[in-house]
């Protein structure tokens, strides 16, 4: 029996098949009747919404901190949890991080070079600021790591030995980890980082522009649906039954 696909993850196929022709020079298939048929049908059966990854939000994250110890370990999953929320970032792009491309500024925080994510596959990079607090903790991860250069988060064995990269696939178990030791009972993901914070910000007022810059989206249509909910809370129906 075929596996069944989510709709997004066709529609991915579907961009990937043009873009290859387009590249060979050749007429794209999936420009073909029965392609767009399919697509209609499969959206009027399965709609275009995708499934969300449950949000860390503010009081989950600090939660999640608190809960986590002081070991080398420690060290660097709460680096981490902070790294990705600040930056909203992607699993990527949290375990490509190099060290050379931190500066620490007079205040305590820091920026960073994000030399590259899902939306810049030509490269250009973007720089990312770090506040205090979280730059302070990954300099406590470095310097008991005794991390001097490359990748900034790495693996760590039950010995302590620190290795030399972390597999993006451990950015989620090591949230959902650090969620279970807090009692969070959501199913957290490596997703989970990017979409609480992409919701604590809008919650906090801030400018869907300012959110989009944040999070280095270059359309709208992702960082609106993540805020959707929030969105109804504050609609008009909302507003006339608040107590």
């Amino acid at each position: 029996m075929a596996e069944i696909r989510a709709p997004a993850t066709v529609r991915r196929y579907v961009a990937s098949i043009a873009t290859f022709h387009r590249a060979a020079g050749l007429d794209s298939p999936t420009k073909a009747l029965p392609v767009k048929l399919a697509l209609k049908r499969m959206h009027r059966a399965k709609g275009r919404m995708q499934k969300q990854a449950a949000p860390l939000n503010e009081a989950e994250f600090r939660r999640c901190l608190a809960a986590t110890g002081d070991r080398l370990i420690d060290k660097r999953d709460k680096a981490l949890l902070a790294v990705g929320r600040v930056m909203l970032a992607r699993r990527s792009e949290l375990v490509s991080l190099l060290v050379d491309d931190l500066q620490t500024d007079a205040d305590g925080g820091a920026s960073i070079l994000l030399r590259r994510s899902k939306g810049d596959q030509e490269g250009q990079g973007a720089v990312v600021y770090l506040p205090r607090f979280a730059a302070e903790l990954v300099r406590r991860w470095l310097w008991a790591a005794g991390v001097a250069n490359g990748p900034i988060f790495r693996s760590v064995d039950r010995t302590g030995k620190v290795g030399e990269t972390l597999h993006p696939a451990m950015v989620g178990r090591i949230i959902a980890k650090m969620a279970k030791r807090a009692d969070i009972d959501t199913a957290l993901t490596g997703h989970s980082l990017r979409v609480g914070m992409a919701q604590d910000l809008t919650a906090a007022g801030f400018e869907l522009s300012g959110i989009m810059q944040a999070g280095r989206w270059k359309s709208p249509e992702m960082p609106a649906r993540y805020s959707a909910r929030l969105s109804a809370k504050s609609g008009a129906v909302a507003g006339y039954y608040a107590e």
